[in-house]
């Protein structure tokens, strides 16, 4: 059985809904607090929600048992009590952040003003359901669209209004997109397979700023001088933490809320996970991490919170959290180069610049637009990039998150490369 402790979890996306549930699978009851008025959702696919490709309800995450809509302004950690924005106050034993992270908006010229703090109309940044319905409602077949950052949120937002019919331009500050995950080759495939949707896109191109008329936008500043003609702004500039909860309460803040193994934070009544949690130095913004520390928490919850019966021995506490080898995925799942013949499918994991004395193994096929490349250190797979068909990446991912030494002959891995069938 469990004890009566009230577990309070703030946050309602992937890591809260993912804790909540597994904690109630466990047998421990916890409270969710969630700010949007929208049901929980995966984050993750909101560019196939923007594409049309899925409506909203599809996305939509199992719906928690005790959910709590309103925004927390404020933690009372003397009292243990979480202050709502509705004056709601809800006590709490143990409180789990998982307020996830919050869009970067860059100090662009016009994009606010003294008297303005929200942004112009047709500026959207692409975070929320809400971003997301608002850039489905704006955008129409020829709808000028610029989209700033050529990172993984920003291809994702192209690709998705190049399908719903907009003259798309990317503007991407860095020498080329997704440089963060991918190798110059990939990010060439990518690259090409944007311009074959119709996307114009600018690498080495700095913004400016915005101009609006009447509080709308109207053009984009590049800092060469150059003005492009814009409807829409999409802001895919990163995100950061979003810690500002945790700060305000006193707890030990770097990059996001410093945990520990067992994701607590300065505070031992406060855990946190998610993009809003930093972890051996480590802010992942990613889904697979804050999946797992989802999932580690609610054992070491349950770990802790249990009672067992009369005579019986405690099971002993749950693991800790040691990392996440998280791998980056992509699918630009409509149009595609002639010589692709398909959709555009990638993956990145670990390591994939090479060390002196690393061996590289690399594969391309121009007609099919494909792209393999691993890198082995030591008899042991470290990272890879693919691009293309990727039937192979599942076993490829087992075997680097295995860390097991590869065979000396190598064939396993080049069967792997090689072969484009099941994952």
């Amino acid at each position: 059985m469990t004890s009566n402790t009230r577990v309070v979890v703030i946050g309602a996306g992937l890591a809260g809904v993912r804790l909540a549930r597994r904690l109630g699978e466990l047998g421990v009851s916890a409270v969710l607090v969630g700010e949007e008025e929208h049901s929980p959702y995966n984050r993750v696919l909101l560019a196939e929600v923007l594409a049309g490709r899925y409506a909203p309800e599809v996305i939509a995450l199992p719906a928690p048992e005790r959910l709590t809509r309103g925004r927390v302004v404020h933690i009372d950690r003397a009292r243990r009590q979480v202050h709502l924005a509705d004056d709601t106050v809800i006590a709490y034993d143990t409180l789990v952040l998982a307020t996830g992270s919050n869009p970067v908006l860059p100090p662009l010229r016009g994009l606010f003003g003294p008297d303005r703090h929200e942004l112009p109309a047709g500026v959207h940044a692409f975070r929320t359901m809400d971003d997301c319905l608002g850039l489905s409602d704006a955008v129409r077949r020829g709808t000028r669209a610029v989209v700033i950052g050529g990172g993984l949120l920003g291809v994702s937002a192209a690709r998705a209004l190049a399908e719903r019919g907009a003259q798309v331009v990317l503007a991407q500050q860095g020498e080329r997109l997704m440089e963060r995950q991918l190798d110059p080759s990939a990010s060439a495939l990518v690259l090409r397979h944007l311009k074959d949707l119709g996307v114009e896109v600018h690498t080495e191109s700095r913004v400016r700023g915005v101009r609006c008329v009447e509080g709308a936008v109207r053009s984009v500043e590049m800092a060469d001088g150059y003005t492009l003609g814009a409807d829409l702004v999409v802001l895919a500039c990163g995100v950061r933490p979003r810690a500002g909860l945790a700060q305000d309460a006193g707890l030990a803040v770097h990059k996001g809320v410093i945990v520990d193994d067992e994701l607590r934070t300065s505070d031992p009544h406060i855990r946190a996970i998610g993009d809003c949690a930093q972890h051996d130095g480590q802010v992942y913004g990613l889904a697979a991490p804050a999946l797992e520390q989802a999932d580690v928490l609610a054992e070491l919850l349950a770990a802790s919170l249990s009672v067992p019966p009369a005579g019986t021995a405690s099971s002993g506490g749950a693991a800790g959290y040691s990392g996440t080898r998280a791998l980056t995925r992509l699918t630009l799942a409509t149009g595609s180069s002639p010589a692709a013949g398909g959709p555009l499918d990638l993956a990145a994991f670990g390591e994939h610049t090479p060390l002196p004395g690393d061996d590289v193994v690399q594969l391309t096929d121009a007609t099919r637009g494909t792209y393999r490349k691993v890198v082995v250190r030591d008899d042991r797979l470290v990272g890879g990039v693919l691009v293309g068909e990727l039937g192979t990446v599942g076993a490829l991912a087992r075997a680097w998150e295995g860390a097991e030494p590869l065979p000396a002959d190598g064939a396993p891995l080049l069967h792997l490369l090689t072969n484009d069938g099941g994952s």
